[in-house]
């Protein structure tokens, strides 16, 4: 087995969702044991505790179980529901890696006094693209993206998001390395919406279909805004999760209390 090179991730995050991808399409089934560590080691041509920091990251996402001794086995799972396990700003433009994006509609100009605000510009004119992302050839998610003028420049000529352009890139994976100033932040909400007729259609769902509409905001080291993402996923084929962590633990057990951190954003 040969990683990607176009994966900048770490080789144990890589070999992680390699093997949420092989699990969640149902190569492994509930119980069925999962190669060793070594034979692992072997095929991906990585070290032992390489493998071993994926299998951890498998346990806290619940798709795999440890027994001592006899190996590493596959969790009770949903085939053909798509699970994402977000941790970092690094994990959402990776998104792709087993997805497909399909662009409905292309990059371009529109008037819209919402997605400008939040975006601070001072017109309310912003760049507008529509995609539908695909796992296994089922459609989870419609996306609008919205981005400043500045931002749509950048990709003008990018040919992933012609229309109908078909590619397992994704928006801010594209547009990062073409910024002066890095992304720095995903400010992100998650609500209960109905389809919109748009959506109904490209997820193939009856209108007003309850849905799992995510907006995120990325904003750059300075924190001036660049994208605006609103998404709505088909919860029937999307599982989102994420883990939530003490800042601190002392030795003794007892804890001070603390903020929590939200891994997805």
């Amino acid at each position: 087995m040969t990683l990607s090179r176009s994966d900048s991730g770490p080789a144990y995050r890589q070999v992680a969702r390699d093997l949420r991808a092989q699990i969640t399409s149902g190569r492994y089934s509930n119980g069925e044991q999962l190669p060793t560590e070594s034979e692992l080691s072997q095929s991906y041509g990585l070290s032992r505790q390489t493998i071993r920091h994926a299998f951890s990251e498998l346990v806290a996402e619940g798709l795999v179980y440890r027994v001592p001794g006899r190996g590493t086995f596959a969790a009770e799972g949903r085939a053909g529901r798509y699970l994402r396990q977000l941790g970092s700003i690094e994990d959402l433009m990776c998104l792709s890696l087993d997805t497909t994006m399909r662009v409905v509609s292309p990059l371009q100009r529109r008037i819209d006094i919402e997605a400008a605000g939040r975006l601070r510009l001072e017109s309310d004119a912003q760049y507008t693209i529509v995609f539908i992302r695909l796992h296994d050839d089922v459609p989870f998610v419609v996306t609008t993206v919205h981005l400043t003028p500045q931002c749509a420049k950048l990709l003008a000529d990018v040919p992933e998001l012609k229309a109908g352009a078909v590619s397992t890139a994704t928006v801010i994976g594209l547009l990062d390395p073409r910024l002066d100033r890095p992304i720095a932040q995903a400010a992100q909400s998650i609500t209960v919406a109905l389809a919109p007729d748009q959506v109904a259609a490209e997820l193939r769902c009856p209108l007003s279909h309850p849905v799992l509409r995510v907006d995120r905001l990325y904003s750059n080291d300075l924190g001036e805004p660049v994208e605006l993402s609103i998404s709505y996923f088909l919860p029937e084929h999307y599982t989102y999760r994420v883990t939530l962590r003490r800042d601190s633990v002392s030795l003794a057990g007892s804890h001070t209390p603390r903020q929590l951190h939200h891994d997805g954003t």
